[in-house]
């Protein structure tokens, strides 16, 4: 399919192949409910972005995909938004024509819809489905494995707090309160301890001939980087095609500009407030990515989300949201899952690693930065 430009704005509620961009002022957003993204994963979805020009700071953009916020004009970047991996996708290009643009939102769509066929849980025909259910995938491509030593690196840096294991935790809490809506505990301890023998992500082998469970039932989520992941491999395909300033949202954020002129303002927004914004950071060729266990909760009454500690099969973060501003976004996304059930200090040795930024907001709502 080829995508083509239209010149009313409007906010996609189609899938990728349905999707259209649109080279309009960034003002100019629809803020009508009824044309609102479908964004099933929701967890890190509260925080806000906007360019800064060399002029002074503008007011930032808060991405809340129910209702779109309009952006101060800065430049007059073609913007696509679509769905990608169950969420909402967007991508800013400047310096580019409409025929420009046109050709590289193609490629975009190309290297997501295949990125897509590896990594999504919620394409029956992906080859993580594929490796779930039969505990092997021989000859996996090449950005399997990349992604799974990417997680390797992580998982160690964070002591095991970040492992890709947990989706055996994830179906025995949603079957629990899918059969116990009102439950207002957890499933019980030996269910739980049961569970755990098949997490770990020592258990995952991997090479150029295959991926393999040592044990059987395990199952593997890479939600909680895979965004991140395709992030960086659009704006390196952005880059590879002469792109010098661009902002991609493939589920995280990352701005770049190859002559470090633009600056983009990050905000976090408020757990308890989602029109509020607690604190704008500045960003320069980084990456952004937020958790939040409010994001998606297991519960009718919110207390167990889908954040799991992987060490003890508990589902309650220790933060109501964790920033983390990083080179990459794989980096961003993994550590600020990871460092929701972590303390301060395991977080600081982990963050000085990557060279990361992390932002707590606490309990109280108040907000600890570690730099």
């Amino acid at each position: 399919m080829v995508v083509r430009l239209k010149r009313l704005p409007y906010t996609l509620t189609h899938k990728l192949s349905q999707t259209d961009f649109h080279s309009i002022p960034p003002l100019h957003f629809s803020d009508d409910p009824s044309q609102a993204m479908n964004t099933p994963l929701t967890r890190r979805r509260f925080f806000a972005i906007a360019a800064l020009t060399a002029a002074g700071a503008t007011a930032p953009f808060l991405l809340n995909r129910n209702r779109p916020a309009p952006l101060p004009a800065t430049g007059e970047p073609v913007i696509w938004k679509g769905i990608a991996l169950g969420s909402g996708a967007e991508l800013r290009l400047f310096g580019v024509d409409r025929k420009e643009a046109e050709i590289l939102v193609n490629k975009v769509l190309a290297e997501v819809a295949r990125l897509e066929k590896i990594f999504s849980l919620y394409r029956e025909d992906s080859l993580i489905n594929r490796l779930n259910k039969e505990g092997r995938l021989n000859n996996p491509p090449p950005d399997f494995l990349a992604l799974l030593s990417i997680c390797r690196d992580i998982h160690a840096l964070t002591d095991g707090a970040f492992d890709p294991t947990v989706q055996v935790l994830w179906n025995l809490y949603a079957d629990h309160f899918r059969r116990h809506p009102r439950a207002e505990t957890p499933p019980s301890e030996p269910d739980i301890r049961r569970t755990l023998k098949l997490v770990g992500f020592k258990h995952v082998v991997f090479d150029q001939k295959a991926i393999l469970f040592e044990q059987k039932g395990m199952g593997l989520s890479l939600n909680g980087i895979a965004q991140g992941y395709i992030t960086d491999k659009i704006t390196a395909l952005l880059q590879q095609h002469g792109i010098r300033q661009a902002l991609v949202d493939m589920g995280e954020i990352r701005g770049f500009d190859t002559d470090n002129q633009r600056t983009w303002n990050v905000g976090i927004r408020n757990p308890q407030n989602e029109e509020a914004t607690l604190l704008t950071l500045p960003m320069q060729n980084q990456a952004f990515a937020t958790s939040g266990g409010y994001g998606t909760v297991m519960d009718e009454a919110g207390k167990f989300t889908h954040l799991f500690d992987p060490r003890t099969g508990t589902a309650t973060p220790r933060y109501r949201s964790v920033s983390v501003m990083a080179p990459t976004a794989a980096v961003a996304d993994a550590f600020s899952t990871a460092f929701s059930i972590m303390d301060e200090a395991a977080i600081r040795t982990a963050a000085r690693a990557k060279q990361a930024k992390v932002w707590l907001v606490m309990p109280d709502n108040r907000i600890e930065t570690l730099a």
